[in-house]
């Protein structure tokens, strides 16, 4: 082989090999973004426990009236027994509208994206009608945390006649 090839075989090879330079940066670069993910990360569980923390303090005091209730009942006092659990209700109900939960509408045609059919009657009323709730469903925003259990309406039964 001439020189001048081994010159030009010798030049490829220094071009292939990654400058140190570079290799550096690439490992930096990784290494911040490994760290990235895990500040990521550790933010999520931080703003999760946050979330957390405030329920749990507003849950707090609708413990406190559901113990007054249940102290009532020790004693036999049947008024104060329902108005201590009406107030827990209350109480919670609006403590949970706060944080965007609202119940599901029933009224009206049966909704396979909010309703969850347990049974079908015949019934005076239009075929596919929520016709009774079994459970109430709720929403938090648009997503449906709970569907409403239902039954709905059948087309009505026909009298068996003469033929």
């Amino acid at each position: 082989m001439s020189e001048e090839h081994l010159q030009q075989e010798e030049a490829e090879q220094v071009e292939q090999q990654p400058e140190p330079e570079v290799d550096d940066r690439l490992l930096r670069l990784a290494a911040d973004f490994e760290n990235y993910k895990k500040r990521a990360a550790r933010e999520r569980q931080e703003y999760i426990a946050l979330a957390n923390e405030r329920l749990i303090a507003e849950l707090i005091p609708i413990l406190d009236d559901l113990e007054r209730a249940l102290s009532a009942a020790e004693q036999h006092e049947e008024a104060q027994l329902e108005e201590g659990v009406r107030l827990v209700h209350n109480s919670l109900a609006s403590l949970l509208e706060r944080h965007g939960l609202t119940p599901i509408d029933t009224e009206g045609k049966f909704d396979p994206h909010v309703h969850e059919a347990l049974l079908s009657q015949p019934s005076q009323a239009e075929e596919g009608a929520v016709i009774d709730v079994v459970q109430k469903g709720y929403k938090l925003g648009d997503r449906v945390v709970r569907p409403a259990r239902v039954v709905v309406a059948a087309p009505q039964e026909e009298p068996a006649g003469d033929a």
